[in-house]
C-alpha cells in the first residue's frame, strides 16, 4: 500500500444521465465537458489522455483505467455527491417547509425535555432552550434543508447538535444544517430572521453574525449514515486528509482544510502528500462547480486548465504504488441556460505506476470510490459500492 487521492472536479459532468428527463429535463442536454470545449478554447492534454478521450470521443490511447459512474442519490448535489463517494446511499428525500413539519419537530424536541418557544405568532420559526433557532434554510431551494443556528456564546455546539439530530430523525428533507458561532447572539439571530420565498422562514445566514472564527457546521443527510463512510471507517488507521470544500462536506478527525482557491487546494495537497507515505487525500477543486453557477464559460475552462497543468506534474511524483482517481460529483453546464446542478454521469480518470489502461464501464454508483478506499487500504466497506481495485492494477 501507499497513498491513494481522490480529486473532485466540482460539477464537472460528461453527459446528462439516462433518468434525466425525471428529474429535470432541461438536463437531458447537458454535457459540461463537452459544451465548455465547444463554446472556449480548451486545452487539457494530461485529462484526455487519462481518459476523457474514450469517454467523450471513444477514440486514442489512454494512460490510465477510466470509467464513468452514475449518480445514486437523486437529484445532483454537491454534498449528497461526497458522502456517495464516500460510501453512503443516500436515501430520496422531499421537499419540507418548515410551515408542513414545525408541530412535529416541536412534538420530538417537546419529548427530549427541550425547552421550545414560538418568538412570533404565525411563523413556523423555533426557540430552543433560548439559544438556538430551527428555521428553514432560504438561501437553498425552498423545502431542500432546515437550519439550525446556535449561539455559541451561550451554548455548546454538541448541545446544537443534539438538537439538530432530533430534528433530523423528524423530517425527510434531503439536509438539516447544525451551525453556530460565538460572536453573535441570540438576539441579533431573531432580528435576522426574514421571508425568502412565500411562506419559506429562516435566518438571513449571510448577515446572521455566525461565520468567522470557531465556526462551528454539520451538514446532516437524509439517509447518510457518516459512521459507515470510508473516511470514518479508515481514520484510527491512517490519516485521512480533507482539502477544500471536502472538508464541510465530509466529516472527519483532523487533517481538515478548508479552502476554496484552487492554486491553494492542489498547493495544500501536493504539501501534504509529499509529508506522507501512507494516507489517504480526499480533495475537492470547487471553483470549478462556482463557475458553473456563474455560468462562465472561459473561467471554467482556465481552471480545467490550471488542474491539467498542475496534474502532469503531480503524476510525476506517483510511487510504485499510489493510486490518483480524478472525478466529479455532478454536472454544471454553463452553457444551457441555468446556473443550476445537471444530472450527468461523472468521470473515472484513474493512473499510478500500477495502473493499467483499462475501461471499467460505466459504475452504479459513485459510492464504488468509497469501496475501491477501503479495499486499497484493507479495512472494512462502507455501507454502499462495489471495489474496482482488482480491474485496474497490473498486478
Amino acid at each position: 500500500m501507499g497513498r491513494m487521492i481522490v480529486l473532485v472536479l466540482d460539477s464537472f459532468g460528461i453527459g446528462a444521465m439516462d433518468d434525466c428527463i425525471e428529474y429535470e429535463p432541461g438536463d437531458c442536454r447537458a454535457n459540461t465537458y463537452k459544451h465548455i470545449r465547444e463554446t472556449v478554447p480548451l486545452s487539457i492534454p494530461t485529462m484526455y489522455s487519462l481518459g476523457l478521450n474514450q469517454l467523450v470521443d471513444g477514440s486514442g490511447e489512454t494512460n490510465g483505467a477510466y470509467g464513468r459512474s452514475r449518480l445514486a442519490h437523486h437529484g445532483a448535489d454537491t454534498y449528497m455527491g461526497h458522502q456517495e463517494i464516500a460510501g453512503s446511499l443516500p436515501k430520496r428525500s422531499a421537499k419540507r417547509l418548515m410551515k408542513d413539519v414545525h408541530q412535529d419537530i416541536t412534538a420530538n424536541l417537546l419529548r427530549e425535555n427541550f425547552k421550545v418557544d414560538y418568538p412570533w405568532e404565525g411563523r413556523p420559526v423555533l426557540l430552543i432552550d433560548e439559544t438556538i433557532l430551527v428555521a428553514d434554510n432560504i438561501e437553498s431551494t425552498p423545502g431542500n434543508i432546515i437550519n439550525v443556528t446556535a449561539d455559541l456564546s451561550k451554548v455548546s455546539f454538541d448541545h446544537a447538535l443534539k438538537v439538530g439530530n432530533v430534528v433530523r430523525n423528524s423530517v425527510d428533507t434531503s439536509r438539516v444544517i447544525t451551525l453556530g458561532g460565538p460572536h453573535t447572539s441570540i438576539d441579533h439571530l431573531i432580528s435576522v430572521v426574514k421571508e425568502g420565498q412565500p411562506g419559506q422562514w429562516g435566518v438571513d445566514s449571510p448577515n446572521a453574525g455566525v461565520y468567522g472564527e470557531d465556526y462551528h457546521v454539520r451538514h446532516l443527510g437524509y439517509g447518510v449514515h457518516v459512521e459507515k463512510q470510508f473516511q470514518k471507517l479508515a481514520e484510527q488507521q491512517l490519516p485521512v486528509y480533507r482539502i477544500g470544500k471536502t472538508a464541510d462536506v465530509l466529516e472527519g478527525k483532523d487533517l481538515d482544510y478548508s479552502i476554496v482557491n484552487t492554486a491553494e487546494v492542489l498547493h495544500q495537497l501536493k504539501e501534504t502528500f509529499l509529508k506522507e507515505r501512507h494516507a489517504a487525500f480526499l480533495v475537492n477543486v470547487q471553483e470549478t462547480d462556482l463557475a458553473g453557477h456563474a455560468q462562465n464559460t472561459r473561467w471554467y475552462a482556465s481552471l480545467l486548465e490550471e488542474v491539467d497543468v498542475w496534474l502532469s506534474d503531480f503524476i510525476r511524483l506517483l510511487e510504485e504504488n499510489d493510486i490518483l482517481i480524478v472525478t466529479a460529483d455532478h454536472g454544471n453546464d454553463p452553457t444551457i441556460g441555468h446556473s443550476k446542478h445537471t444530472r450527468e454521469y461523472t468521470p473515472l480518470m484513474i493512473t499510478g505506476p500500477n495502473v493499467k489502461p483499462v475501461s471499467i464501464g460505466t459504475r452504479e454508483t459513485m459510492a464504488d470510490i468509497g469501496a475501491t478506499l477501503s479495499d486499497y487500504f484493507h479495512i472494512e466497506q462502507p455501507e454502499a459500492g462495489t471495489s474496482f481495485l482488482n480491474e485496474i492494477l497490473k498486478k
